[in-house]
């Protein structure tokens, strides 16, 4: 009786010697199989945009959902834009997490989850997901002004500093960052700080109303 790594060697052997004409048609046949998946969902893609352009949302998740595979990073994704763009935002927060399982250190999908969660007014899903964000990418603008925002809007100044502080360092002439960063400061007493913040945000926007009142405010 033979061995059972005799059968394999044997086997293997069988494996090694086929015909190079057999391997290359087998090549070539998995190569066309390949070519005509990625045809086929390029042109779902193309049809979802067109579709998209003129906000016919549902023909547009339609025509992703027909190439639809739960294991594609790319077609949840679209998903979970399509379904949000149509108000379908449970449905858009489930492909959206999807996504992140399949690939969990993408931010975008991650910032993706954001756009249904703020609309279902789930702050606990938003906090999640934008410190997830900031575990992989401490430095990311759009989490830390959107997690000082959470942080202001409970009252937590000396958390929202922190955050607001970070946004300014990185980009100390963006107008978001700087805007809020003053009402903090003010928030938190220190009117020097505060103003000075507020002034350069008259500087990138002379007729911005929030800093004009935020000057208003201090001079009571």
């Amino acid at each position: 009786m033979n061995s059972p790594s005799r059968y394999l060697n044997h086997h293997q052997q069988d494996i090694m010697y086929l015909p190079m004409k057999t391997i290359c048609m087998l090549s070539l046949f998995f190569l066309l199989l390949q070519g005509k998946a990625q045809t086929t969902l390029t042109a779902a893609f193309s049809k979802s945009y067109g579709y998209e352009a003129g906000k016919n949302y549902q023909e547009a998740i339609s025509a992703v959902k027909e190439v639809y595979d739960r294991s594609s990073y790319e077609i949840n994704l679209r998903l979970g834009w399509l379904c949000y763009k149509a108000a379908m935002h449970k449905e858009s927060l489930g492909y959206y997490k999807i996504a992140v399982s399949l690939m969990p250190y993408a931010i975008e999908a991650k910032l993706g989850c954001t756009f249904p969660a703020a609309a279902l007014e789930n702050t606990a899903e938003l906090i999640a997901q934008y410190d997830q964000v900031l575990e992989i990418d401490p430095q990311n603008a759009t989490a830390n002004y959107w997690r000082g925002m959470i942080h202001y809007e409970k009252k937590e100044y000396p958390l929202a500093y922190k955050r607001f502080e970070k946004l300014v360092n990185l980009y100390p002439f963006g107008h978001d960052g700087l805007l809020m960063f003053a009402w903090t400061n003010l928030r938190l007493g220190k009117a020097r700080e505060a103003l000075v913040l507020f002034n350069k945000v008259l500087l990138i926007d002379p007729s911005d109303k929030s800093a004009r009142e935020g000057l208003e405010f201090m001079n009571k």
